[in-house]
């Protein structure tokens, strides 16, 4: 896996990196309608029974663009012999009940729980944890295979250097410099399974991420960046772990006109906002 800045995303070296459902709810209130309240509609019983069902029609089509894939033994295909796109959409499944280090753990053996098992370690993988060296290990201890644990430990030790720590402005532990905030945070937009068996799994994690010192004076301001990450996954004792992931940039979309924000501003937001558990 290769990191850049922050995780993944070019200048880093080596090779390694009680969700919530959301419901829209529609104004019904009696009264307060397109009518307003107590206002008698003119419409005829024919018109009412057409404007029903519209509505019916637009819900159903709705529900049917929103369904969710149950998970099944394998990825559908494109016509080419590949697995088709599908849209990241919820499935409304708890994705895991239980969690280590921090981190989700205890995904279904299903193609969502693979899904889902991937965002939350490619988050994990590329945080701030990941620059330390005490809780970097923690983390690749929770979420690699055993078969790869030595090996993914090992390639990431030699990517975390006091030599790329000072690289990108931090002191020789992980910590930012005094007066600074160190920020690495990555934000899975949405995933796509690429391959499934009954013991393994691979899946595409296309994030953006943030990354740099919030603070009075940095050279290295808290910017953007977007990359898919790949992970290799396989099922052992009784959860996903990762055999390895590797790392390309982009999508990337156009750059927005919205204004920067002063750098007080981004270390309060990132000490202030938590983040999630993802779930497919």
């Amino acid at each position: 896996m290769s990191h850049g800045d922050g995780g993944y995303r070019g200048d880093h070296p080596g090779d390694g990196p009680g969700g919530h459902q959301t419901r829209t709810r529609l104004p019904d209130e009696p009264g307060t309608g397109t009518y307003g309240g107590g206002r008698r509609s003119s419409r005829s019983p024919r018109g009412l029974v057409g404007v029903v069902g519209v509505v019916v029609l637009l819900i159903a089509a709705i529900a049917f663009a929103n369904r969710g894939d149950g998970g099944g033994e394998s990825p559908g295909k494109d016509g080419k012999g590949g697995p088709a796109a599908r849209a990241t959409a919820p499935t409304g499944e708890r994705p895991v009940t239980g969690s280590e280090a921090g981190i989700a753990t205890g995904f279904p053996r299903t193609e969502q729980g693979a899904e889902s098992a991937a965002a939350n370690y490619a988050v994990a993988l590329s945080g701030d944890g990941m620059f330390r060296t005490e809780s970097r290990r923690e983390i690749v201890d929770t979420i690699a295979a055993e078969s790869s644990r030595e090996r993914i430990r090992r390639d990431l030790d030699g990517a975390y250097t006091a030599k790329f720590l000072e690289k990108v402005g931090l002191k020789p532990d992980g910590s930012a410099p005094e007066g600074m905030t160190f920020v690495n945070r990555t934000i899975p937009v949405g995933t796509k399974l690429t391959d499934y068996g009954s013991g393994s799994a691979t899946v595409e994690v296309w994030a953006t991420s943030l990354f740099g010192l919030a603070g009075e004076g940095s050279t290295r301001p808290v910017s953007d960046s977007w990359f898919t990450i790949t992970l290799q996954l396989v099922w052992t004792g009784g959860d996903w772990k990762v055999e390895s992931h590797s790392q390309k940039s982009g999508p990337a979309p156009v750059r927005s006109d919205t204004t920067a924000s002063g750098a007080e501003e981004i270390a309060e937001a990132v000490e202030g906002y938590g983040g999630f558990t993802y779930a497919r």
